[in-house]
């Protein structure tokens, strides 16, 4: 563990005591690199990590043979994304249903990312589109509510499309595109969501009902994973995923575009990340991008020490869009920005009933049906 100016830096990645929850052992390595190796273990990658996926498309092909499709996959114009559909489809040879949710802050290059990957894989697409005023809304009530999460709204409405595509056609299996090699898992603390979350928040600062937003409300998730028995699986945890290599490939391929950088594919997105957070709360999600990088053997960590120092890129086009599209002035979003800041603990959620059920989620866990990701980070009580 190093000591820097006014904190300590973890010895094997670039996370410091700045981080929630953060802890550092005899060898200075902190608790989430402990994680990343427990994951590393769980999900191997090479010859075995194929193997694996290989089993599972055969079970996923022999299980739906009776359906349209085999699998959906939930797109967003990324590269993660992006590159799931082509290792569902020509690798593993399944029958795919691509799955987006459509919050009408897409870039141009993400719907065009959508589009040019769907057709030439020859790929159907589910969309929902919510109702951009009811949309407009609900952001601005997150705005108002003061919270870091202002796009729960959105990766909630993601999942839940997923679900819903599921139930539509039929489908028992989803693939979602994240790499905890390469993302990293969120420090605990930093973000939360859920349907309660987002209905407390708008039922508060709000002027709309939610109509047309897709909510993950746990009575039909519970029916959806235990009853249908839905299961949630991110095959790029048994690949060793090289994400430069991988828009390359895109790029090449299907005439994918590059969109400048983590989550800027969606403009909603983009200002969570390079404006807000930063900004107003000091998180910078860099710092788990790059911590992966480093802990997988990708960056060095001297890269990524040098890497964090720089500025993150932002458009102030995006400002002036939040401006027209909320209705803001200048001078009322300075006073957004300047509100206390508050976190999900200040409004009604499932959190509680989460923990309460943390052995019942584990079981979930086991079964493909639910995320580790979610039972790590929102089953487990943290201090205030």
């Amino acid at each position: 563990m190093e000591e820097g100016i006014d904190k300590k830096i973890c010895s094997r990645c670039i996370y410091d005591d700045t981080i929630p929850y953060i802890t550092f052992n005899e060898e200075g390595v902190c608790n989430y690199c402990v994680q990343y190796d427990e994951l590393n273990q769980m999900y191997p990658t090479g010859d075995k990590g194929m193997e694996y996926l290989r089993q599972l498309a055969a079970t996923i092909k022999e299980e739906q043979k009776n359906k349209k499709y085999d699998v959906v996959v939930g797109v967003s114009g990324g590269t993660d994304s992006s590159y799931m559909m082509y290792l569902a489809k020509e690798v593993l040879g399944l029958r795919v249903l691509a799955a987006h949710f459509d919050n009408t802050w897409n870039s141009k290059t993400a719907v065009e990312n959508i589009r040019c990957v769907t057709e030439k894989l020859g790929i159907d697409l589910y969309t929902h589109v919510v109702d951009n005023e009811e949309y407009n809304d609900i952001f601005h009530s997150f705005l108002k509510a003061s919270v870091p999460d202002i796009d729960t709204p959105s990766d909630l409405a993601l999942a839940t499309v997923h679900y819903m595509a599921c139930r539509k056609f039929g489908v028992k299996y989803i693939f979602e595109g994240h790499s905890f090699r390469t993302e990293g898992i969120s420090p605990h603390g930093w973000f939360y969501m859920d349907a309660k979350y987002i209905e407390s928040v708008q039922k508060k600062f709000g002027s709309k009902k939610i109509v047309t937003l897709p909510s993950l409300w746990m009575s039909s998730w519970l029916k959806w994973i235990v009853v249908d028995k839905i299961k949630k699986i991110r095959p790029l945890y048994y690949l060793d995923y090289n994400k430069e290599a991988v828009k390359e490939f895109l790029t090449n391929t299907y005439g994918w575009q590059y969109y400048g950088g983590h989550h800027m594919e969606n403009r909603t997105a983009y200002f969570t990340n390079n404006y807000w957070l930063p900004k107003k709360f000091g998180y910078d999600l860099r710092y788990c991008e790059f911590s992966a990088l480093v802990r997988s053997g990708q960056w060095t960590r001297a890269t990524a020490l040098e890497e964090i120092k720089k500025e993150k890129p932002f458009d102030t086009n995006i400002l002036q869009e939040i401006y027209k599209r909320l209705g803001l002035t200048e001078t009322g979003f300075a006073a957004l920005m300047a509100l206390p800041n508050k976190s999900y603990r200040d409004y009604k959620t499932y959190k509680k009933t989460f923990e309460r059920l943390r052995w019942f989620f584990y079981i979930l866990v086991k079964a493909n049906l639910v995320p580790l990701s979610f039972y790590l980070k929102y089953t487990k009580s943290y201090d205030q």
